[in-house]
């Protein structure tokens, strides 16, 4: 991982039809660490955040401008194929969305859409346990791999999305307010989950909850009115914000 950003954007705009939500967006996300997007509603976050694997693209009255560039390849790029932007790019939402089948095959589904003449049992058994196993889900669920991924409690169902990212090996993990709709005790356990998985995975994460980015990031991005504000080390930016936009956001002034 080096020195390379992660994630490096420059002038990168976007408008849905004539309303612009990015302005000139300049951000060089370090690899292997958690960075937080914090700001008021309607600051341009989670747009920013669909960026990065072109989800804004399914809506035909977007238009996006600049350049975006993950582990130095660029997304937007003419050969860019989508499919494995996607596939190098995992999302996890706001609500867990676990598919309609049962929890293994939630698991192989990214497996077996990139990689469908390798169904050996040996290869997807392995696969389902290692990823279990890194969500912290393997001992309450290897009895049970049959059964449907619907009836898991919604913070098993958030761990079970994260795992069904990791079979495909994506490099940069994004994660749209992962905890807002978990109560306390399932927020501690996916943002404990989240810290075990920084070095290995760039993890950028879209929170309204000041004190999850201060304690579960490690670099923090402060966006207001579709720009950015402040980019800096997550503790930094709570003691000492270097601009009053920030300060006064952080202190519950607005948002």
């Amino acid at each position: 991982m080096a020195d390379q950003p992660a994630i490096l954007t420059q002038d990168l705009s976007l408008w849905y039809g004539d309303f612009q939500a990015l302005f000139d967006v300049n951000l060089s996300i370090k690899a292997g660490q958690i960075t937080s997007l914090i700001g008021p509603s309607g600051c341009g976050k989670s747009t920013f955040l669909r960026c990065i694997n072109r989800i804004n693209e399914r809506l035909g009255y977007v238009k996006t401008t600049g350049k975006v560039s993950v582990m130095g390849h660029d997304v937007y790029a003419p050969e860019a194929e989508l499919i494995q932007v996607r596939r190098h790019i995992g999302m996890v939402f706001q609500r867990p969305n676990p598919l309609p089948l049962s929890i293994r095959d939630n698991i192989l589904f990214g497996h077996r859409l990139h990689h469908p003449d390798d169904r050996s049992k040996s290869v997807e058994d392995g696969l389902v346990e290692k990823s279990l196993q890194t969500v912290l889900l393997w001992d309450e669920l290897k009895d049970r791999l049959n059964a449907p991924a619907i009836g898991l409690s919604l913070e098993a169902q958030q761990k079970l999305c994260i795992a069904r990212l990791l079979p495909v090996k994506p490099t940069v993990l994004l994660m749209d307010e992962p905890c807002s709709a978990l109560d306390p005790k399932g927020t501690e356990a996916v943002e404990e989950l989240i810290w075990t998985l920084r070095g290995e995975y760039t993890i950028l994460i879209v929170t309204h909850n000041m004190a999850q980015a201060r304690r579960a990031t490690e670099e923090c991005i402060f966006m207001l009115m579709g720009k950015v504000i402040e980019h800096t080390a997550t503790d930094k930016m709570f003691v000492s914000p270097v601009h009053q936009e920030t300060a006064d956001y952080i202190e519950g002034r607005y948002g």
